[in-house]
């Protein structure tokens, strides 16, 4: 198991290889498939995006209201080839990855590798323990969107597995 913290370097995203097991902590942003349309509007209106996508990492999920006294309810991952055609500019413009459950496009994969990203696979069904890893939470942006909206969370010992590392191996077949 690999303890890590947030910004990730090159060289410590180039020491991960697919298939390794690792405890994230740090700043993650959340965003579906509405917080995507909404930033790619924004890029492309030349506007201001809500965060900086500067070696900031995506985890693919919408957290569940929270309970008394905790930042976040249940807050497990969505699948993440739904994220597939917008994932290659973000990682162009500087994403240092994402977190997300199962799958993504040979065009991801490639585009990974290129950026010198990482993709990490979160555990289906596994809500309530990746909850219980956020620390803190807060709306950045679209709060419309309700659970969809994008949230900046400072998450601790957030259990992953690397799925697509930098040189763009990867554990699905």
């Amino acid at each position: 198991m690999k303890f890590l913290k947030l910004p990730l370097s090159a060289e410590e995203k180039r020491a991960l290889h697919a298939g390794d097991a690792v405890c994230l902590s740090g700043t993650i942003y959340t965003a579906r498939d509405c917080a995507h349309r909404r930033i790619f509007e924004l890029l492309d209106a030349d506007m201001p995006l809500p965060f900086s996508l500067k070696d900031a990492f995506i985890y693919y999920a919408g957290p569940c209201p929270a309970p008394a006294g905790k930042p976040v309810g249940s807050c497990g991952p969505t699948t993440s080839a739904r994220m597939n055609m917008f994932a290659p500019r973000l990682l162009k413009l500087g994403l240092g990855g994402m977190i997300g459950k199962g799958e993504m496009s040979e065009e991801v994969r490639r585009t990974i590798a290129e950026c010198g990203a990482v993709y990490f696979a979160a555990v289906g069904g596994a809500g309530a323990i990746y909850g219980n890893c956020i620390k803190k939470s807060d709306c950045v942006a679209f709060p419309d969107l309700l659970s969809e909206a994008v949230y900046r969370f400072e998450a601790e010992n957030l259990p992953l597995v690397v799925a697509i590392d930098s040189a763009g191996n990867c554990i699905y077949p």
